[in-house]
């Protein structure tokens, strides 16, 4: 049994999978078809439950130095400015959503702030290294790679195609990608300069207002002078910075701006698809390979990354010796990937159909409310649900978070004081659907005490404001058992 996993495909989604295992002491490889790294924007909207995963796996405090806010847009029709808003108003944090809003920072800037994670942990992303062919058996997968040397023949335990929407891995795997594509209608999406706008705020420009949903937007990237340009592309152009110019000279006349530095340019069509299985054996799919979405709410990028967090563990659980987890991975995130596709093309239909509200994105884009929840399961906070952060404080007082508590590759055992001293072999199954839930083996227990209680031990914790309890629902003696990606494995 060969106890290595191999990821093709160093976009986030890899990327995330990759060190969520390397932390785990899992053997890796990552291998990128690509000679260096991308770089663009792509995918700059990153959500408020994959900021989550992020602080998980230690590279937040480096996103959020890196990144911004949502800018305030500032409209114009025919060149005239006609008002201000935003996609999104900010929400305060609360105890339970420290990261309620959503952050911007380039799709290559977020790459490369992975890539170190993970060097830290050991492991650099083999460029200009593709999977030609694979094969596999009851006990691991051979696999075939090619660089511009020659080829080389590995054998692994799994192998993860992270390899995008026209992925080799499904494409071997014979799996169907069912959904549409549509080539009457084309966004050119690109970074530029454009040194006349102001850089804190973001832009939208239409040429008439009976026609604004011709309009192109500018919104800006951090750590820089550039812009994520928008638009939609009605005839037949080059993708080129000539094209992008004789928009903005179209849509905004008379303001005088020149684009220049074009840093990256790619036409989309809407190519809306879901790959019909996420696994088959011992191979397995994720992000783009799995799922194609639309830009419209940010959804592409964050439901790539939060598949590769829902997958890490498991993997990790089967070559423990516990496979039962790793047969809930698809059924988990093909439903997940199916409810954001329909989410991300209602917000598309809108924009084609100059929906007034068709900029707006309101709660359900930011990912905090997805579930695993059974249907049969009714409750505030039930298995399968997100587990919730919360402020406490140490016998000493010194703050400390729930989500301090999570970080890392363990599951958490919560015990809302006073308990039974249950020992971990007796939770360590889940519940009664034990094919559901596995045995954890690295297991983290918690002992959460009401504020002045007697009698504190000096490892236990006090819930400061209750928050604990309320954000659990949880009484004395209740056990709410969490696991490694952030999710209720069982209450009791």
């Amino acid at each position: 049994m060969f106890d290595q996993v191999v990821v093709t495909g160093a976009g986030p989604t890899g990327l995330t999978l990759a060190i969520d295992l390397a932390r785990r002491g899992i053997a890796v490889r990552i291998v990128d078809r690509a000679a260096a790294p991308f770089v663009g924007s792509r995918g700059d909207g990153i959500q408020p439950r994959t900021l989550e995963v992020f602080d998980d796996l230690g590279v937040l405090p480096a996103v959020l130095a890196a990144g911004r806010d949502l800018p305030v847009m500032r409209a114009y029709l025919g060149g005239t400015p006609v008002g201000e808003r935003r996609m999104a108003e900010p929400v305060a944090p609360t105890p339970d959503v420290p990261y309620p809003n959503a952050w911007v920072l380039g799709q290559s800037d977020t790459q490369a702030i992975l890539r170190a994670r993970l060097a830290e942990l050991g492991v650099t992303v083999e460029f200009g290294t593709a999977v030609t062919d694979f094969t596999q058996d009851d006990t691991g997968v051979t696999v075939t790679l090619r660089r511009d040397d020659g080829t080389e023949t590995i054998r692994a335990a799994y192998l993860v195609g992270a390899d995008g929407g026209a992925s080799t891995v499904r494409k071997h795997l014979g799996i169907a990608f069912e959904g549409t594509t549509d080539d009457s209608l084309r966004m050119l999406l690109g970074d530029v300069r454009a040194d006349a706008l102001d850089h804190e705020h973001g832009y939208w420009f239409a040429a008439a207002a009976d026609r604004p949903t011709d309009g192109i937007a500018l919104s800006p990237l951090p750590g820089g002078r550039l812009f994520q340009f928008a638009a939609p592309l009605t005839e037949e152009h080059d993708p080129d910075l000539t094209t992008l110019q004789n928009l903005v000279d179209r849509h905004a006349p008379g303001l005088d701006i020149t684009l220049s530095e074009l840093r990256w340019i790619t036409v989309w069509r809407p190519n809306i698809r879901l790959a019909a299985q996420f696994r088959v054996g011992r191979v397995l799919l994720a992000g783009d390979a799995a799922h194609v979405h639309p830009p419209t709410g940010g959804q592409g990028l964050n439901t790539g990354v939060q598949d590769a967090y829902n997958l890490g563990w498991k993997l990790a659980a089967a070559l423990h010796g516990d496979p039962a987890p790793l047969d809930t991975y698809e059924p988990e995130r093909r439903a997940v990937a199916a409810h954001i596709l329909g989410l991300s093309t209602e917000l598309l239909d809108k924009m084609v159909d100059g929906a007034e509200d068709a900029l707006a994105r309101g709660p359900e884009t930011r990912q905090l409310g997805i579930s695993y929840r059974s249907p049969a399961d009714h409750g505030p906070l039930v298995a399968g649900d997100r587990a919730p952060d919360a402020p406490l404080h140490d016998p000493q007082g010194h703050p400390i978070r729930l989500f301090d508590l999570f970080r890392g590759p363990h599951a958490t055992l919560l015990r809302f004081a006073p308990s039974s001293a249950a020992e971990p072999s007796a939770v360590s199954s889940g519940d009664s659907r034990a094919d559901q839930h596995p045995r954890f083996d690295q297991l983290r227990i918690v002992e959460i005490h009401r504020p002045n209680s007697a009698g504190i031990a000096l490892d236990a914790l006090v819930d400061t404001g209750g928050h604990a309890a309320d954000a659990y629902a949880a009484a004395p003696g209740t056990h709410i058992l969490i696991r490694p990606d952030g999710h209720l494995a069982r209450r009791w």
